[in-house]
């Protein structure tokens, strides 16, 4: 009788150890399917914001390209304004 207890105690705790795993395994696999979905979640957010920043870069290239052509001509007329003034002077 004694050895019957015994057995029927050893696999009460065995079982219940049992258990205690699987729900631990299965509260991390939730944890891990719900890291990847923020994951997914965030790469998709930057790809939606792609064709915004393309934009954003193509006015800005605009607005440097006026800027570039504006500073060349000043530079330029500066040059030349100067290097024909000191010129007279020699």
């Amino acid at each position: 009788m004694e050895i019957i207890m015994f057995f029927l105690i050893t696999v009460g705790v065995l079982l219940v150890f049992a258990v205690g795993i699987y729900n631990r395994l299965i509260t991390l696999r939730n944890r891990s399917d719900n890291a990847w979905a923020q994951v997914d979640v965030q790469l998709r957010r930057r790809y939606d914001l792609i064709p915004n920043l393309v934009e954003t870069v193509k006015g800005y290239a605009k607005h440097e390209a006026g800027t570039f052509e504006k500073v060349t001509e000043a530079r330029s007329k500066a040059i030349n304004a100067g290097s024909e003034g000191y010129c007279d002077e020699i």
